[in-house]
């Protein structure tokens, strides 16, 4: 050790030689979300081994919880170790080969992520686009929707007649594969799904639904709504620390060789990528444990801490429901999603107030406040504030909260000319 010490050219870092300090705060932000008392606990347990007999259990019960938030019977269902961000990557891996069409629908950033993806696996991908605060129709996915957006045309699209043309969809680009975001946490749209997975299933189309801002905080079924693959993250409305990426796939999604289903990646373990293969299917639904495959092959080590999801999925807990905000009496400025229909509750956006700039609104609700929410997000970007009321953080007092911070903001933050 003395010999170790002596050939050190790097000191230790003084900030590491302190203890950690993490001040108070109220996250109303897009996510992370507060984490309660009771999930703070599961995360101070002991570790056990990804290979223990304890462990398949606890993740055994962790996919009944899943099954269960999702309302879902499907025995591919699993926790990725991986934020929801990762869960969406390993939906269309294993979902899409190169040549594949996937029709993406675009009214906010996770669908232009979701194209973003989908070029990188060699797919052929078609963009079906809707302007910020609007959502799709089942006519609008399926077939035409006149006098609306040309494909190709930047997002946020701006109407002009030399670019109005229908937008086409299921019909005329026969896609394996629709995207679709129910919770649009970039622009506060929340989508409506009823009849979604009817419809596509009419069209031997696989639905794909982002619900990282919606589940727990919106009703879904996935099983009644016919929903081929799902997913979400931890780290919102189910109030766990990111890390987590609940998904689950159907079936038809699962089934080569099917008129709906994908003929490789899903089942055969032909996925692009190695950390979202299909090789997950030994440890959550075979129950096994992934040291080794058949063949002999390394797999993984696979996240032992799934204490905190564990928690966040006891069914002896029950979330708040989900309060709607309405800051624009406050304001003065209106909200960016018009129909109340489609304000999704779980992350309200509103336009920033004019002539103020958002960074000090922001600045100064952390700075006086201990308090956190967001600017815009891609194409929102700089456009409007984002209030998240998720979990054990949606209440009434929260509410009062943050429309007193924010009313204080306007009073003392100073206008600009911009």
């Amino acid at each position: 050790r003395a010999m170790a010490s002596r050939l050190l050219r790097v000191p230790p870092p003084q900030e590491l030689l302190r203890p950690l300090a993490v001040p108070e705060r109220l996250l109303l932000g897009p996510g992370p979300s507060n984490v309660p008392p009771r999930i703070r606990a599961a995360g101070g347990r002991q570790l056990l081994g990804h290979m223990h007999p304890e462990m398949l259990q606890v993740m055994d019960e962790i996919k009944a919880g899943i099954q269960y938030a999702f309302q879902t019977r499907n025995r591919l269902t699993l926790a990725i170790s991986g934020s929801g961000h990762s869960a969406m990557e390993a939906a269309l891996c294993n979902l899409l080969e190169p040549g594949d069409t996937v029709l993406v629908a675009i009214n906010g950033i996770w669908g232009q992520r979701a194209a973003n993806i989908g070029r990188r696996l060699g797919a052929n991908v078609c963009e079906l686009l809707k302007p910020l605060g609007k959502y799709f129709t089942l006519q609008d996915i399926e077939q035409v929707s006149a006098g609306l957006f040309a494909e190709g045309t930047s997002w946020p699209p701006v109407w002009s007649p030399s670019l109005c043309a229908p937008l086409q969809g299921l019909v005329q680009h026969k896609p394996l594969v629709l995207f679709i975001t129910h919770g649009e946490s970039s622009t506060g749209v929340l989508q409506p799904l009823e009849g979604l997975g009817q419809l596509c299933h009419r069209h031997s189309c696989l639905l794909l639904v982002d619900a990282v801002a919606s589940l727990g905080g919106v009703p879904i079924f996935m099983d009644q709504q016919e929903i081929d693959v799902l997913y979400s993250g931890s780290q919102k409305v189910l109030n766990a620390p990111p890390g987590s990426g609940p998904i689950s796939f159907s079936e038809r999604a699962r089934t080569p060789g099917s008129n709906t289903g994908p003929t490789g990646p899903s089942c055969a373990g032909g996925c692009s990528t190695w950390g979202w293969s299909s090789l997950w299917r030994r440890r959550w639904v075979q129950g096994k444990p992934t040291t080794t495959t058949e063949q002999g092959q390394y797999e993984d080590t696979a996240l032992c801490s799934w204490n905190c999801a564990w928690a966040a999925l006891d069914a002896r807990e029950k979330s708040p429901p989900s309060v709607m905000l309405s800051p624009g009496s406050v304001l003065g400025s209106p909200g960016a999603v018009g129909l109340k229909k489609a304000r999704l509750p779980t992350i309200t956006t509103i336009r920033v107030p004019e002539g103020y700039n958002w960074k000090d609104i922001t600045a100064f609700l952390m700075d006086k406040h201990g308090m956190e929410i967001a600017g815009g997000l891609g194409p929102t970007e700089g456009k409007v504030l984002r209030i998240g009321l998720m979990g054990c953080n949606s209440t009434r007092s929260n509410v009062e909260r943050v429309l007193a911070a924010l009313q204080d903001a306007l009073k003392r933050c100073r206008r600009s000319r911009l």
